[in-house]
């Protein structure tokens, strides 16, 4: 090998693991004319090498890429990244603990956008000791799941959310009807019966509700003929004051109560007179002894119709942060579409791994630990961003790949039998950096069969040279392979090291996140994996779910 080749071959290697094993042309070329000036007027040539270097180094596994650099240039490997831990801003007023809550809506199961809410909560309880609540938001039963209240513990619970108080407003009417009447009673609120589009449209224009000057005993007459029956639905409904020439209209005067006729998934017709969100969660964050209120620069509006509710009552105001949006793309996290497609067919369930949710990235073998390290990397800051599911796997990445072993998974495979030997022997560890997890023992004799992708195939021309890893090296002659040793030397020939597997192999298939799937065959070993995270070699990290009574398994992709 010449030595333009070895300076491509070990930049490519180099540049392969500094980007999770695919080396780019750009930087191999640099680094060459960098330390062979004298190339610089052959740049050509260089880019050839360059390209058939890089070829060859993306066609290995990054364990391989690993191996091979550590022999032909170990200066030049990456040093282990520190584990870099972001600090959340500390909180105001925290030093004798704190109390916040998770104020999910259970029209369904959480996905990776409520997981900020819920992680974040959790890890500022958990700094400063106090108590996390969780409340059930379930005030409008139209949008209930009664199986979202179960779906919902479970999903923090494999998120390793910590907490102390579980509370569905549903069950707490009585409450908001007593604060209500004190809130009517006082002066600060009204019963309206206008209709609504012209109740907007005065606000709109900083103009009273005819409503609003209302005595507060009438008020009160009203708000107890409400609770008898005595009103049909949108009828009348009770609105608590603010500032009629607040500069934001979505600010001025809020509904407080309204009539709903539909039965609750939990309390049935018992009640019929229903909070809206601003004022339930004014009380509730009050006598629930809330600190620090922490959710989305979306509720800013909703904090300062909030205050009124405090401030009439002569309640000392929690601290309050909001943080930015978070744009998510490429993914379906409407849990009223996704219940509709789920009843259509579409999607096998809330845990279908096209979605978003927590069980789906459960079932993919996303680790939870990843999910809390992106958030708190983000933190609860209120400039607003976007996900990054490529930062997820990659965090994913670093701590699934410590326990997962190496498998040999063969997509689209073609037979081709082994000729020139009559035993064949592989061993291998299952992992690279773990030696006490064992090996893959592969043992074949007399007539050798070993299947391989269609790609490496294809790739091959007669004549040349492959490595089937931890097995040997063979020539391609004709549509058999022959056996011609073992000697690694031959990859410095740019012999391709290529995937394989053996007789006893398993029918795979593999559903990947955009609903395709990837069927081949995995090596025997996999079926002593069923239920954990593997990493199938030169494809990518898998969660294996299931095999069929014909041993047919079934595997998730998780990322590469």
């Amino acid at each position: 090998m010449s030595e333009l080749e070895t300076l491509a071959r070990k930049y490519a290697l180099q540049n392969a693991l500094e980007y999770e094993g695919k080396a780019s042309p750009g930087p191999v070329i640099g680094r060459i004319m960098n330390e062979m000036q004298e190339m610089k007027s052959r740049a050509k040539e260089v880019s050839e090498a360059a390209r058939k270097a890089i070829a060859s180094v993306n066609s290995m596994s990054f364990d391989e890429q690993k191996a091979e650099l550590e022999t032909l240039a170990p200066e030049l490997l990456i040093k282990q990244k520190k584990e870099i831990i972001k600090d959340l801003p500390a909180l105001e007023n925290a030093e004798n603990g704190v109390v916040m809550r998770l104020a999910p809506n259970p029209s369904g199961p959480l996905h990776i956008g409520h997981t900020r809410m819920a992680i974040l909560n959790d890890e500022y309880v958990k700094r400063y000791g106090g108590k996390l609540i969780v409340r059930m938001e379930d005030t409008n039963p139209p949008t209930v799941l009664p199986e979202a209240y179960k779906m919902i513990l479970e999903d923090l619970d494999w998120l390793g959310v910590k907490y102390h108080e579980v509370v569905n407003q549903s069950e707490r009417f009585d409450i908001y009807y007593e604060y209500a009447e004190k809130i009517l009673a006082a002066g600060h609120g009204y019963m309206c019966s206008c209709e609504s589009e012209a109740w907007r449209k005065l606000k709109d224009e900083k103009k009273e509700c005819p409503h609003r000057s209302t005595a507060p005993e009438v008020n009160l007459e009203l708000w107890k003929k409400l609770l008898a029956g005595g009103f049909k639905v949108h009828e009348i409904s009770m609105v608590v004051k603010t500032d009629i020439n607040h500069p934001n209209p979505a600010v001025r005067d809020f509904v407080a109560m309204r009539m709903v006729e539909e039965p609750h998934p939990l309390t049935g017709t018992k009640y019929k007179v229903y909070p809206l969100y601003n004022f339930s969660v004014a009380i509730d964050d009050h006598l629930m002894g809330m600190t620090h209120v922490l959710r989305g620069k979306d509720h800013l509006n909703n904090t300062i119709r909030q205050i009124y509710v405090y401030d009439y009552m002569g309640w000392p105001k929690p601290v309050f942060i909001h943080y930015g949006w978070v744009s998510i793309e490429d993914t379906v996290l409407s849990t009223r579409q996704i219940k509709a497609a789920i009843g259509e067919g579409q999607y096998t369930g809330w845990d279908d791994v096209r979605l978003g949710t927590v069980s789906a990235l459960a079932r993919r073998g996303i680790a939870p630990g990843a999910i809390r390290q992106y958030w708190n990397d983000v933190g609860a800051k209120a400039v607003d961003i976007r996900f990054s599911w490529e930062n997820l796997y990659a965090m994913n990445r670093d701590i699934i790949d410590n326990d997962a072993v190496r498998l040999f998974f063969v997509r689209d495979p073609h037979a081709r039998p082994i000729t020139g030997i009559e035993k064949l022997h592989s061993s291998a560890p299952l992992h690279p950096e773990r030696p006490e997890l064992g090996k893959r023992e592969v043992n074949m004799e007399g007539d050798i069969e070993v299947w391989l992708t269609s790609e490496d195939l294809e790739m091959a021309k007669p004549g040349s040279i492959l490595r089937l890893k931890d097995l040997g090296n063979f020539e391609i002659q004709g549509t058999e392979l022959k056996y011609i040793g073992n000697d690694l030397d031959v990859l410095k020939k740019g012999a391709k090291i290529v995937h394989w597997v053996g007789p006893d192999s398993f029918d795979t298939e593999v559903l990947m996140p955009d609903g395709s799937r990837i069927t081949g065959l995995a090596e025997k070993t996999t079926m002593y994996y069923l239920g954990k995270v593997v990493q199938f070699e030169r494809f990518g990290f898998v969660k294996l779910d299931s095999a069929s009574t014909n041993g047919r398994i079934i595997a998730y992709f998780a990322n590469k």
